[in-house]
């Protein structure tokens, strides 16, 4: 056993004389063992066969490639050019994993650091760290061993890292690492040069096919330097860093949130243009909940993008009138957290691995990135507008939780997914030429 047991799931029907002596064998505590239905991993039945055949299935939808990378034959050279942003499952996660197996062989580069959380049974981004450690890199991971039903997958991972010489640490007891972050260092001109990759979704060549995230290549100086600081304290637990650019959990991100937030509501009771668009899993803690009704009370007009648990109740005369909320379920897994705030015109766009959850804001590692490249904030946009004017797959949120899906428009018909993908193909078409 690695650490201390953080949740015991058992078959509720399980006989109690076997519970109790399970509880003493892993030295359970009440609050570590949680009822649940006979089957808990939901994702095995994605290994089903299909027995009425291919008419069931989705066409195939192929994974775009990216023009802006691939017009390099190195990442170091196309990062260095421009920030790059890949979008999945609409885009290749191959480019992820290229990136890693070049650090790994890059003579100049010297050091790998990532996070990793929901790690492949096959993967392909362990292999390459262990690639990169053989070449004489140093590699220095953290493996969050609490994921959820990827448990084993973690681990194994971690130990096949640790047996390869890479610097490993491990969950820590009270403090789930919940981010997504790259950090390679390479030596250029005898000076050393940071190159990141921040994501809203994990290092996981396969989920990546049917969840919808966002990464981000770069090497923005204040961006590279604050992650590397985060690291710093995952591996070595020291002080609690700070940070001006990234929102990191459980420092300041919610502090910096409200802030953003605050902002828009002095800037809509000044009669400048103020509102705030969000997207996440889930909306549960009541802290930025009571901040959102505050924000709709002074006049900040909310769109919501929640795909699961929403405890936030818009609509309310005085309340929330100003809030709309949409929650959309298609082909893949809307799993992107995106925070865009009006900032009297100057929109800022923050991504981030974090819901507005208790348990993200106050006890998870969690990091958001601010988007930068001009070219990267309008794909965002245009992703989320296509979102907001989903009426093919999305529902209503409201008080009577009845989930009524939007009203389609037959003549102009919008199914976001769809319609994303669409967006991506025909910009790398115009691209490549």
């Amino acid at each position: 056993m690695t650490g201390v047991p953080s949740r015991f799931l058992y078959d509720a029907t399980m006989p109690e004389e076997l519970l109790e002596k399970l509880k003493k064998i892993y030295n359970l505590a009440e609050g570590d063992v949680v009822p649940g239905g006979h089957y808990h991993n939901f994702s095995d039945y994605l290994g089903f066969p299909i027995p009425e055949g291919k008419n069931l299935e989705f066409a195939p939808q192929p994974a775009l490639p990216h023009p802006g990378l691939d017009k390099h034959t190195s990442f170091f050279d196309a990062i260095s050019e421009k920030d790059h942003m890949l979008h999945f499952p609409y885009q290749s996660y191959d480019y992820v994993v290229k990136f890693l197996e070049e650090a790994a062989m890059d003579p100049h580069v010297t050091s790998i650091k990532i996070t990793l959380y929901r790690v492949a049974s096959n993967s392909k981004v362990a292999q390459a760290l262990i690639k990169a450690v053989q070449n004489g890199k140093s590699v220095e991971v953290f493996d969050e061993v609490k994921a959820r039903f990827d448990e084993q997958s973690n681990i194994y991972w971690g130990a096949k890292l640790s047996e390869a010489g890479a610097k490993v640490r491990y969950s820590y007891p009270e403090l789930k690492v919940h981010t997504k972050i790259c950090v390679v260092t390479r030596l250029e001109e005898e000076q050393k040069v940071r190159y990141a990759f921040l994501a809203t979704g994990n290092f996981n060549e396969k989920t990546a096919r049917i969840y919808c995230d966002h990464g981000l290549f770069t090497k923005r100086k204040k961006i590279t330097k604050e992650a590397n600081r985060l690291f710093g304290f995952l591996i070595d637990f020291k002080l609690a860093p700070s940070f001006e650019t990234l929102l990191v959990a459980p420092f300041q991100m919610r502090e910096r949130f409200k802030e953003l937030l605050d902002r828009e509501i002095l800037h809509a009771k000044e009669g400048k243009e103020a509102h705030f668009i969000g997207k996440m899993n889930s909306l549960q803690d009541e802290d930025m909940i009571v901040k959102l009704y505050e924000a709709s009370r002074a006049g900040v007009k909310i769109k919501l993008i929640i795909r699961g648990i929403c405890c936030l109740i818009p609509g309310l005369p005085g309340i929330s009138e100003n809030i709309e909320v949409v929650s959309i379920v298609g082909r893949y897994l809307e799993h992107a957290r995106v925070y865009i705030f009006a900032n009297a015109g100057e929109e800022e766009i923050y991504l981030a691995s974090a819901d507005w959850m208790s348990r993200n804001l106050s006890k998870r590692i969690e990091a958001g990135f601010p988007i930068e490249d001009p070219d990267i904030r309008a794909e965002i946009r245009k992703m989320i507008e296509l979102q907001l004017q989903d009426n093919t797959k999305a529902r209503i949120i409201n008080e009577k939780q009845d989930n009524q899906y939007v009203p389609t428009d037959l003549n102009h018909p919008v199914d976001a997914q769809r319609d994303s993908y669409l967006f991506l193909k025909e910009k790398t078409q115009v691209e490549a030429n």
